[in-house]
């Protein structure tokens, strides 16, 4: 599935408790260069981000909730743009930086989207962190609604509920965090075949090739199916 297909089921905008805010504005420059980043990815941080705010610092001593591994605290970023676009090395150059979680939220011309990518500690070298893709919520506007903090446990049950409002399919019962990320991403990956089929059987002629990506397309739609729910 594209993106823009994959909508979030569950209100994404969280109002965070205030114990939890932490506020600082978080200098550009001192993102990028204490990454190494390249030209380009300055480039990036200059003509698309106004301001980086630490927003909130969820954690043990905020929340009252046990960490575990690979969950000691969740942030959450602010990001006022410049643009409607944000290149998504921007922000896996600030989830480098930052060696915890993060729930970033974008603000553009009076409209919010929340985006985070699934974080967690690399298996063989748990100092390097491994990104999945970014799930994004739909934009709304600044002052919509936001829902209360869900109830969690720890801070491992607590980011994995953050995370859901964010990924576009359905959990299936006893299905772990990192085989739904892997499964949303076959699904990505099969809806673009569909797409380039569908493209494909737009342009052909020929009666008996069409019948052929016909029966390719039926074939990738259930399978798609089959991934998403």
């Amino acid at each position: 599935m594209t993106e823009a297909r994959l909508t979030s089921q569950h209100p994404a905008f969280i109002a965070y408790p205030s114990q939890a805010a932490f506020g600082r504005a978080l200098p550009k420059n001192k993102v990028y260069e204490h990454s190494g980043a390249n030209t380009r990815l300055k480039d990036l941080f200059v003509k698309q981000v106004e301001q980086i705010v630490w927003a909130f610092k969820l954690a043990p001593e905020t929340l009252r909730l046990p960490a575990r591994p690979g969950v000691p605290e969740i942030q959450v970023f602010s990001l006022q743009l410049k643009t409607p676009e944000l290149h998504h090395d921007v922000l896996r150059c600030i989830d480098g930086v930052i060696p915890f979680p993060i729930l970033f939220e974008l603000t553009f011309e009076g409209r919010t989207q929340v985006i985070a990518a699934y974080k967690r500690p690399n298996e063989s070298d748990a100092s390097r962190w491994v990104l999945s893709d970014y799930f994004a919520s739909d934009w709304q506007p600044v002052e919509c609604q936001r829902t209360v903090m869900p109830v969690a446990l720890h801070m491992g049950g607590l980011y994995e509920q953050l995370l859901h409002r964010l990924i576009p399919l359905p959990v299936r019962p006893e299905e772990s965090l990192v085989d739904l990320v892997a499964r949303v991403e076959q699904a990505q990956a099969k809806q673009r075949e569909l797409d380039k089929t569908t493209a494909r059987l737009a342009r052909e002629k020929q009666f008996n090739r069409k019948v052929e990506i016909n029966a390719q397309l039926r074939r990738l739609k259930a399978e798609l199916e089959r991934l998403s729910c």
